[in-house]
């Protein structure tokens, strides 16, 4: 037991060591409009990937709150008008946001099929009382998003095209050793909220489940069935998955 355990610790204790970057992934937000969130610990640094049609506004509001306080006074927001990603604020609900200080430089902006694709960077902390701090700690953050009903780049109301992501897992980006791992293991679905599967052509002796210090969350002896995570809090959890060949993988799972 003392052995799984340091075994557990040393492994989680190389990931953390090789997390410089944690991600949202990709968020599907509305038809044809997507949201991915990067934070590097190394630069202090954002990276944001908007997609959303190329004939129209769309617009994201981000940090922490709950479902129906989208466009509330003093909310983040940012919106493509038609020519750049403008950094705004939020006035109040039914009323337009106002440009600030832009702080994000777009290095990316591309139409392919109608989508257009804008990738723009931010420092976490711009010392503007407008602008969401990110936080690379955090384990979550919460996004509003609206898109235009028609092709107009003119603020106006959105109608039902829009909606939240509240709770979006942040989780640590994986690297080549886990790309290279994930050949082998596949957790799906990963964020999960209620219970998860193991793909693999391994075959599997034990699954257990540490919380992100390393204490004992979960253990299970049937990996065949789906696993049942409901109990466990929302956050980052480490599965170990050890083969009837005593070989152990350490794999990331996000709770949401």
């Amino acid at each position: 037991m003392k052995k799984t355990l340091l075994t557990v610790t040393l492994g989680l204790l190389a990931l953390v060591a090789q997390a410089q970057t944690k991600t949202t992934g990709t968020v599907n937000l509305l038809a044809g409009m997507t949201a991915k969130l990067d934070l590097n610990s190394t630069n202090s640094t954002a990276t944001l990937t908007l997609t959303g049609p190329s004939d129209r506004w769309f617009a994201l509001q981000f940090g922490s709150f709950s479902n129906g306080q989208g466009m509330e006074a003093g909310q983040d927001v940012v919106y493509y008008n038609g020519t750049t990603l403008i950094d705004a604020v939020h006035n109040g609900i039914g009323t337009p946001p106002t440009a600030d200080t832009n702080n994000w430089t777009v290095t990316s902006n591309t139409v392919a099929s109608g989508t257009r694709t804008i990738v723009a960077t931010r420092a976490f902390d711009t010392a503007s009382s407008s602008d969401y701090t990110f936080v690379y700690a955090n384990t979550s953050i919460d996004f509003a998003f609206s898109r235009m009903s028609s092709a107009s780049f003119s603020l106006a109301y959105h109608g039902a095209n829009r909606g939240y992501q509240i709770d979006v897992p942040l989780a640590p980006a994986l690297g080549v050793d886990d790309i290279e791992a994930a050949k082998k293991f596949a957790i799906y679905p990963n964020p999960s909220s209620s219970q998860f599967s193991i793909r693999t052509d391994e075959d599997i002796k034990s699954v257990v489940i540490y919380d992100a210090t390393g204490k004992l969350a979960a253990r299970f002896s049937n990996h065949k069935e789906m696993l049942d995570i409901s109990s466990l809090q929302s956050g980052l959890y480490f599965v170990e998955i050890e083969t009837t060949n005593n070989e152990t993988s350490i794999e990331k799972l996000m709770k949401k």
